[in-house]
């Protein structure tokens, strides 16, 4: 998909990660009383949702929604991201297993936010008819027990830099389906059928638990 095509959309900022468990404790203060609040905070970020693992690699997840992707491009941002807090450095550098994509949502069914979700990631550069069969799975997920929203991710090559401890070798910009669920059963029977409808490996479908949402007007 072109990036004037992916423009057109609501952004969404996706980081996952691990991290040693001696550093657990500080990394959790950080992302719940520093990090998060300043990225939410930023004009243009409608909310930020962290997630640990049920059945996934890393341990983390976390989404940031914007209203579009020229928030990854202003100057608000950019300041934010090239001028990090001395503890989030400290954190940043402790990452392990990172991932960082700025992507587009190109489709979206339902809404809010799941106390669940399942994370299926296509494995490879997508085709349209990927996309097409993404957005149409994710309608179907819609409409099964317990699935309040999904979203279908389209990263942004332009914006998605990476980590600093990310791995940059082989590094895949596939895009991503979200599906939103109120139980872990939901979640995983959603994941599961659009996981077999897509012939996606199952070591891309991940399975997350909410940690906590913060909204824009939160902050």
């Amino acid at each position: 998909m072109e990036q004037s095509e992916l423009n057109k959309h609501q952004g969404v900022l996706v980081t996952s990660m691990g991290m040693s468990p001696e550093f657990s404790a500080d990394f959790n203060q950080w992302y719940d009383r520093e990090h998060t609040l300043e990225r939410v905070g930023i004009r243009g970020f409608l909310n930020g949702s962290r997630y640990e693992a049920v059945r996934a690699f890393p341990q983390y997840f976390c989404l940031y929604r914007t209203q579009n992707l020229d928030v990854f491009r202003s100057n608000e941002y950019r300041q934010a991201f090239q001028h990090q807090t001395s503890w989030s450095v400290t954190n940043l550098n402790r990452f392990l297993n990172a991932f960082r994509r700025v992507c587009a949502i190109v489709c979206q069914t339902g809404g809010g936010t799941g106390g669940f979700i399942s994370v299926l990631k296509l494995g490879r550069l997508a085709s349209d008819q990927d996309l097409t069969s993404m957005a149409e799975s994710g309608k179907a997920a819609q409409a099964m027990e317990g699935v309040v929203a999904t979203r279908l991710l389209v990263p942004s090559m332009e914006l998605s830099t990476p980590l600093p401890t990310e791995e940059t070798k082989n590094r895949l910009l596939d895009p991503l389906l979200v599906l939103d669920a109120t139980t872990e059963a939901a979640a995983s029977a959603a994941g599961e059928m659009v996981r077999a409808k897509l012939n996606i490996e199952a070591k891309n479908m991940l399975l997350y638990r909410l940690m906590w949402d913060l909204r824009k007007e939160d902050v």
